[in-house]
C-alpha cells in the first residue's frame, strides 16, 4: 500500500525490513513469501531479488518523513498478519522500528487496528470470490 510513493532508498530499506520481519518468528510463510512478491512489484523491484538484514540505526535518516514512515509501518504489520498470527517477535521489532520513527504507541496502536480491519475486509472480499 503506497509503496510506490517511496524513495528509491526507502524501497530498498523497505525491503530489509520486511525480510527482517518475517524471519523474526523463525518461520517463512507461503503467504508471507506472496506478499514480499507484491511488495516488490508495487516498488518496481524484480521478483527474485533477495532482501539481506537491515539494522536499526539510522532508519529514520532513511524515512525522513511522517509519511513515508507511516507507509513503511503499515505495510510490515500488514505483512506481520500474513501468516495469520502477530508473533509477538514481529510485535517487538515492529515496535522498535516505531521508535527508531518516533511513533508513539497511541499511533501504533492505531495502525494495528487499521490493519487488523484491512485484513479482515480482504477476507471477507476473498470469500465473495470464492465459487
Amino acid at each position: 500500500m503506497w509503496l510506490a510513493s517511496l524513495t528509491e532508498r526507502q524501497r530498498d530499506a523497505l525491503l530489509g525490513l520486511a525480510h527482517d520481519v518475517v524471519v523474526s518468528d523463525g518461520l517463512l510463510d507461503p503467504n508471507e513469501e506472496d506478499m514480499l512478491v507484491e511488495f516488490r512489484r508495487e516498488m518496481a523491484r524484480t521478483p527474485d531479488g533477495g532482501a539481506d538484514y537491515l539494522e536499526l540505526d539510522g532508519i529514520g535518516e532513511i524515512f525522513d518523513n511522517r509519511r513515508a514512515r507511516v507507509v513503511a509501518v503499515l505495510n510490515l504489520v500488514h505483512l506481520s498478519y500474513a501468516d495469520g498470527a502477530f508473533e509477538i517477535e514481529e510485535e517487538c521489532l515492529l515496535r522498535e522500528v516505531a521508535r527508531a520513527f518516533d511513533i508513539g504507541d497511541e499511533d501504533f496502536r492505531l495502525m494495528d487496528n487499521w490493519v487488523r480491519r484491512l485484513v479482515a475486509l480482504e477476507e471477507e472480499a476473498r470469500g465473495l470470490m470464492r465459487p
